[in-house]
């Protein structure tokens, strides 16, 4: 994550008083931290398989030296902490407040985001030392560059004034696929009673850099038609575990619900049956989500 730095709103070019902290929720380790080899999950030793049964903790258990990239689907979330940095009380830190918005490539204006506090909504005061600290999140939905901004205004007392101070920063990151998804559809014939009926095949590609487990795959139809899934929630099992760049297939059962029943049209003709949503987690327990376009076939004539 690059980090860019902006002159405060002040006339009076002066370090400021407070300082603005940013980091991902996963906090990283330091680059010259050594860890011994040890077997911190058993569970993980696999004897030699490729694919190990859904277990998704590496064999020693840490966090990422880094925050990496963001993907899609899953909810982009950090840290913005202001430190009062001054030594001594000589001058007092009064209605501390931070702000955060985040661009993304398609909206033009920049949306607010919530901070959330343990200290509820409002400016606060910092003694010498103390800080102010709160969790922003967004939901990432395309590819991309995001751009976060941060803005932290206090007011500074002295003995003999005061006045209100302002600064600003960027942080820029790119935000990459986390799911390929391809899809296919195929007539099934028609049952007695007269519904028709189509399998909906999948694959779905894990683009990303991470390991991710997929938890829920299915879909979202238009009125007159139902679905089955032919994957693993039938069984009850836990979903597979995707590797980067491994392919895992799904597969469903499309129809109407009564005979002759009306579907849904597209302009070009073509049948629309709905769209596909798939939910997984990530390494570190983080949740993604991702719904495809909508699904469809043309008619044969």
């Amino acid at each position: 994550m690059s980090h860019q730095r902006y002159p405060s709103h002040d006339a009076i070019k002066e370090p400021h008083s407070i300082s603005l902290k940013q980091q991902t929720l996963a906090p990283p380790l330091s680059k010259s931290t050594t860890l011994e080899p040890s077997p911190a999950s058993l569970a993980y030793q696999t004897k030699g398989s490729t694919n190990p049964s859904p277990f998704l903790l590496s064999p020693i258990l840490n966090l990422p030296f880094s925050f990496g990239s963001a993907y899609t689907g899953e909810t982009f979330s950090c840290t913005l902490c202001a430190n009062n940095d001054l030594p001594s009380s000589s001058r007092a830190i009064r209605d501390v407040k931070i702000e955060a918005e985040m661009k993304t490539p398609s909206v033009g204006r920049a949306q607010k985001l919530e901070l959330k506090t343990q200290h509820g909504e409002g400016p606060r005061d910092l003694e010498p030392g103390e800080t102010v600290q709160g969790v922003v999140g967004f939901d990432l939905k395309e590819e991309g560059n995001h751009v976060l901004a941060v803005t932290v205004s206090y007011y500074e007392v002295s003995e003999t004034s005061g006045r209100t101070r302002t600064f600003r920063k960027l942080y820029q990151f790119i935000c990459k696929s986390s799911l390929i998804v391809r899809t296919k559809m195929s007539p099934l014939p028609a049952l007695p009673s007269g519904r028709r009926r189509w399998v909906v095949e999948a694959q779905l590609e894990n683009c990303s850099e991470d390991v991710m487990q997929l938890e829920t795959v299915g879909m979202s139809v238009e009125d007159g038609l139902r679905w089955k899934g032919c994957n693993w929630e039938v069984a009850g099992a836990k979903g597979p575990v995707v590797k980067p760049g491994e392919v895992e297939q799904v597969c469903f059962v499309v129809e109407t619900v009564d005979e002759g029943g009306v579907m849904k049209a597209l302009p070009d003709g073509r049948l629309v049956f709905g769209v596909l949503e798939i939910s997984w987690r990530g390494e570190m327990g983080n949740r993604g989500y991702l719904s495809t376009g909508k699904l469809g076939t043309k008619v044969r004539t």
